[in-house]
């Protein structure tokens, strides 16, 4: 029996419950009558804001004791100031046209479709949602702030997009979040494979002589001199022998072709 290959997701859960003694059995749902009957019991989980310790005091315990705190043991997390963000916010939306119109309708009593104002905060929302300017820093910022959290691991594009959705709106926030996830470097080597397995990378075949097999490559950009600023490499594979021809980068197809008639085909016959 071959052991089967396990996704990042399953080898945790692997790990985890490998420090429990256990024995999994198969249990048809007509005798499990006493487990859903417990998951179905009203009161035995918490309600909205309440405690969880209430429940069970059990529940809550403490970590670290008081005479084993220290202050080596611990790091410092860099966290930014949300105050900081807020005036980024009311600076960046001030700027536009279109929301100084809707504060200062709201600013006198009047409703304007979806759009209100946080008392508090003096922000604009819409549907409750903060608005943010059409300013790539600011949603860059906000977007770290949801994504690249030190104290967990980075979430992936649609719990990305929900964790900024929740609190902020702003035009084309699918498209910068799905840009900004895809060029995380830790979300691409952990993100599940979809694709079939590659086919190991096959060797190309020994020639049988000299200049049967060629490779051709461009080498680009160089100074100008003697009116070219480009050069031809044309490779044998068997004899590794090259052959170096100046051009200029504007060649022609019907140029290049020369060129290999001249320096290829007339001195080694055709490949």
């Amino acid at each position: 029996m071959s052991s089967k290959i396990l996704t990042c997701r399953q080898a945790c859960w692997a790990e985890f419950l490998s420090e429990f003694h256990f024995t999994i059995t198969y249990r048809p749902g007509l005798l499990a009558t006493l487990p859903d009957a417990l998951s179905c019991q009203e009161g035995v989980y918490p309600e909205m804001g309440e405690d969880f310790t209430s429940k069970n005091p059990m529940n809550f315990k403490k970590l670290i004791k008081q005479d084993e705190v220290q202050p080596s043991r611990f790091f410092v997390v860099k966290v930014e100031a949300f105050s900081n963000l807020i005036e980024s916010i009311q600076k960046a939306v001030c700027q536009y046209s279109q929301y100084r119109s809707i504060l200062q309708e709201l600013g006198k009593g009047k409703s304007f479709q979806d759009y209100s104002l946080d008392s508090s905060s003096q922000l604009l929302l819409f549907k409750d949602q903060v608005v943010v300017p059409n300013d790539p820093t600011i949603q860059l910022s906000i977007s770290k702030k949801r994504h690249d959290c030190p104290l967990a691991a980075p979430p992936g594009r649609e719990k990305t997009f929900k964790l900024v959705k929740r609190y902020f709106h702003w035009s084309g926030m699918t498209q910068f979040i799905n840009y900004y996830v895809s060029s995380c470097q830790q979300c691409s080597k952990n993100k599940n494979i979809h694709h079939e397995k590659f086919e190991l990378l096959k060797p190309l075949p020994i020639p049988n002589g000299p200049w049967i097999y060629l490779s051709m490559d461009f080498i680009t950009q160089l100074p100008l001199s003697n009116s070219f600023d480009s050069i031809l490499v044309i490779l044998d594979r068997l004899s590794k022998m090259a052959v170096f021809i100046p051009k200029m980068s504007s060649i022609t197809l019907f140029d290049l072709a020369h060129l290999f008639i001249k320096n290829i085909f007339s001195k080694h016959g055709l490949p």
